[in-house]
């Protein structure tokens, strides 16, 4: 899409130019359900009905707007736009599958290090209250990670028992 956006529009300025080829990105993805000539027909009758009423946003098309060789660029790149969405689409399942994968590696990450940190006074104080409550026995927590576990499994066990 990048190589196709500096091969066209010659007779244009540099900010002529970025803001037409934004507003057909933009318009190619709103309307993704409509093939390249569909929207072709769209973005030109919407143009000649600005500029019909005088409030075009892109005044210097009154004249190129029925130039073949304007027309077929804007063609070329509206194919591009689409063919850069329809690949972004094909990629998003990879995507997903690729943060699920860091979130996961991200976990691991975090209880290997909290294996091998001692247990945070707040952890031990609320481990201390559960085994109060539930008369459990304490055991001896050597990590911040067994510490979670326990709490965790002492909580899951009790809120079972209590919603029966």
């Amino acid at each position: 899409m990048y190589e196709v956006k500096k091969q066209i529009y010659p007779e244009l300025t540099k900010n002529q130019k970025s803001a037409i080829c934004n507003f057909l990105r933009a318009l190619v993805k709103k309307s993704e359900d409509l093939n390249a000539d569909e929207i072709l027909n769209k973005f030109i009758d919407d143009e000649k009905y600005y500029l019909e009423i005088s409030a075009s946003r892109f005044e210097f098309l009154s004249e190129l707007l029925y130039d073949n060789t304007f027309l077929a660029d804007t063609e070329l790149y509206i194919k591009e736009c689409k063919k850069y969405y329809d690949y972004k689409k094909k990629q998003e399942p990879l995507k997903q599958a690729k943060k699920e994968f860091e979130k996961k590696m991200r976990k691991q990450a975090q209880d290997f290090k909290m294996g091998k940190e001692p247990p945070t006074q707040k952890q031990l104080y609320y481990y201390d209250k559960l085994c109060q409550k539930y008369n459990i026995e304490k055991k001896e927590l050597s990590s911040k990670l067994e510490a979670r576990d326990e709490i965790d499994k002492i909580i899951t066990e009790h809120e079972n028992d209590n919603s029966l």
